[in-house]
C-alpha cells in the first residue's frame, strides 16, 4: 500500500505552541510536518513552496491573519486544505472560517487523539468540526430558517420513523448519549442509526448532515 504520508505545515505566531503540536504528532507515522509559519503571509508563501495537504492556521495572527490566509490559499496551493486551530468557539469566527473555505474548525483545547484523528478525517476529503462548533453551525442552520422552506424531500430517502426522529434531535444539537437516554437505547444503537441515516442521505459527517435536513426541510 502506499505509505505516504500526510503532509502538514503548522502557522501560528508563537513557536511554543507549533514546538507542542510538532510534538503530539511526530509519534504518528502516517503525518509529517513539513514546515512552519509565523504569520498568514509567511504560511502562504510556505504552503506555495511545500504544498502540503493541511495548512494548520491559527486565527489571530500578525501582518495576516488565518482567516485571510484561508480565504487566499486556492491562489497559492490549490490542492491543500486549511484548517482552523483556535481557542475561540465563537459563531462569528466560526462563520467566517467557512466563508474563507476552510475544511476543519478544531479548538485548541481538543485532545491529541482526536486532534490526530480529525487531521485525518480533513485530509481524506471530509470536513471536521470539534464539538461545540458544530452546535454553533447547527443553531446558526436553524434559525436561518425561512417560512418559504421548500417542500419536504424525506420519502426521497427513504428514512424510517426512527431515523427522522434521531435526525430531528441531531438537528437540535443533542448528543448520542442524550438521544439514547431519551429513546431508551444504547449509543451503539443510536450510533448505527446515525452512520444508516448519514448513508442514505448521501453525507459523510454531521455537519453535512444537519446542513442537508435543514435546507431540504427534512425535520
Amino acid at each position: 500500500m502506499d505509505d505516504k504520508k500526510i503532509e502538514i505545515v503548522l502557522a501560528d505566531d508563537h513557536a511554543l505552541v507549533r514546538n507542542g503540536i510538532k510534538a503530539m504528532l511526530e509519534f504518528d507515522h502516517e503525518i509529517r510536518v513539513t514546515g512552519e509559519a509565523g504569520n498568514g503571509m509567511e504560511a502562504l508563501e510556505v504552503a506555495k513552496a511545500m504544498k502540503p495537504d493541511l495548512l494548520v492556521l491559527d486565527i489571530r495572527m500578525p501582518v495576516m491573519t488565518g482567516l485571510e490566509a484561508a480565504a487566499k490559499l486556492k491562489s497559492f496551493s490549490p490542492h491543500t486544505k486549511a484548517v482552523i486551530l483556535s481557542m475561540h468557539d465563537s459563531e462569528e469566527y466560526v462563520l467566517q472560517a467557512l466563508d474563507a473555505g476552510a475544511f476543519g474548525y478544531i479548538l485548541k483545547d481538543t485532545d491529541k487523539n482526536e486532534f490526530v484523528r480529525a487531521l485525518k478525517q480533513i485530509s481524506s476529503g471530509s470536513k471536521y468540526f470539534s464539538g461545540s462548533v458544530s452546535n454553533v453551525l447547527a443553531n446558526r442552520l436553524l434559525s436561518n430558517r425561512s417560512s418559504s422552506v421548500p417542500p419536504a424531500k424525506d420519502d426521497a430517502y427513504n428514512l424510517s420513523k426512527r431515523e427522522k426522529e434521531i435526525l430531528r434531535m441531531v438537528v437540535e444539537g443533542k448528543q448520542n448519549k442524550q438521544i439514547a437516554d431519551s429513546l431508551d437505547k444504547s449509543v451503539r444503537t443510536i450510533e448505527t442509526h446515525r452512520f444508516n441515516i448519514m448513508k442514505k442521505l448521501g453525507v459523510n459527517n454531521a455537519i453535512d448532515m444537519v446542513n442537508k435536513a435543514v435546507k431540504e426541510n427534512l425535520v
